[in-house]
């Protein structure tokens, strides 16, 4: 593989970061520094007693809020129309997402479209939204998506039940505030699906046809993070360290997707999700290994690296230190007790051809691979990780 640096490339951080266990109390007064009079919070049931307080402060305070928890899975635009007309309300002038990836999205999305004649059509691809006026706030629950700091959104379009991107930077939160300790109710199963996506950001950026070094350095920090970690926050959910590890890595692997993005991985993964209703990271999971395997050839030195990142040791060459790297992949999704095979979730066999036919279609993403996926490509790949 030929790394092509000579393009430029930017990144777009977040006004502010705040990374840090209890972080989140600070964050009302924050809130009210800036002089915002109503809030729209999107969050998910599960936190609200965790954010009674949080939100309490803010009605002290004299902003207007309203909470909406309606997002419980991967988002659809008719998903996204229903938030907005309730957000619409109350007019606010700051938008808070707290919780995981999806939430996120919406929340990104609804301070980006209150004052936005764009419709979603308009603006899904990259860099076709004119703008945001909204103040945006966004505070991981999970350690997985990075959306936090990126600059996507994804949701399945109800016409074709595709998935769509939008990506711009003005996406991108104005304030971050990550609480590892936030994440310490999230379920084993959750923990795992959630942190091998955060890994498979990280190590589809530091593969990438278009990685940079700037990238490579939070690409490979982020993987050693989550490979040492991931399992721990596994078995032990209470474990602060090893959630506060992964909840970096995890952030690192956001920074990823903005100047360099996903590739193979992300792609294949997405007919899981539209037309199988699969968790993103667990889609993810199942195909990684095998996109590892197709790909390693084609950039034996990055995948050794990988390898290395992982705690794998150096051996004889660089592809049987890639051959390390993937088996250590198996290993981690086998002790996060991750399914490993599209046949453990029901995946039918004679979907394959369809979901390689629906993968084709996410170019923006393939685009990135190091190695060339045809739809034969996809379809073999497909059959390896059934």
């Amino acid at each position: 593989m030929i790394i092509n640096n000579t393009h430029s490339f930017s990144i777009n951080f977040p006004g502010k970061l705040v990374f840090g266990n209890g972080c989140l109390a600070s964050l009302p007064s924050e809130i009210i520094s800036l002089g915002c009079k109503s809030a729209f919070i999107v969050t998910i049931q599960p936190l609200l007693g965790m954010l009674d307080a949080f939100i309490s402060e803010l009605g002290k305070a004299g902003l207007l809020t309203a909470v909406n928890t309606g997002i419980v899975q991967e988002p659809t635009f008719n998903d996204f129309e229903n938030l907005l007309i309730d957000a619409k309300r109350i007019k606010p002038d700051v938008v808070i997402g707290i919780g995981g990836g999806s939430v996120l999205d919406m929340a990104k999305l609804i301070a980006a479209q209150l004052d936005n004649d764009q419709t979603l059509a308009d603006i899904a691809g990259i860099g076709l939204l004119k703008g945001r006026n909204i103040k945006l706030i966004c505070a991981p629950a999970t350690s997985g998506t990075g959306s936090e700091v990126s600059p996507n959104a994804i949701l399945i379009d109800d016409i074709d039940n595709q998935k769509k991107g939008i990506i711009s930077p003005f996406l991108v939160p104005d304030i971050v505030y990550v609480d590892p300790l936030l994440t310490i109710s999230v379920p084993p199963a959750i923990t795992a699906a959630t942190g091998l996506d955060a890994l498979t950001h990280c190590l589809e950026a530091y593969t990438n046809k278009f990685s940079r070094p700037f990238i490579d350095m939070y690409a490979y920090e982020g993987m050693r993070l989550i490979a040492a970690n991931l399992v721990k926050a596994v078995k032990n959910g209470k474990d602060e360290e090893a959630r506060s590890q992964v909840a970096m890595g995890s952030l690192l692997g956001g920074f990823c997707l903005g100047p360099v993005n996903t590739a193979g991985v992300h792609a294949l993964s997405y007919p899981l999700g539209s037309s199988f209703h699969l968790a993103h990271g667990l889609s993810n999971a199942l195909l990684l290994p095998y996109v590892m395997e197709y790909n390693m050839i084609a950039a034996p030195l990055r995948y050794a690296d990988v390898a290395v990142a992982l705690g794998c040791e150096r051996e004889r060459d660089d592809l049987a230190t890639a051959k390390k790297g993937i088996e250590k992949v198996k290993q981690l999704i086998a002790d996060c007790e991750v399914a490993a095979r599209l046949r453990d979730v029901d995946i039918p066999q004679d979907a394959i051809p369809q979901m390689a036919k629906d993968a084709l279609k996410i170019q923006r993403l393939l685009k990135n691979n190091p190695r060339h996926i045809s739809e034969e490509d996809a379809i073999n790949i497909y059959q390896k990780a059934y």
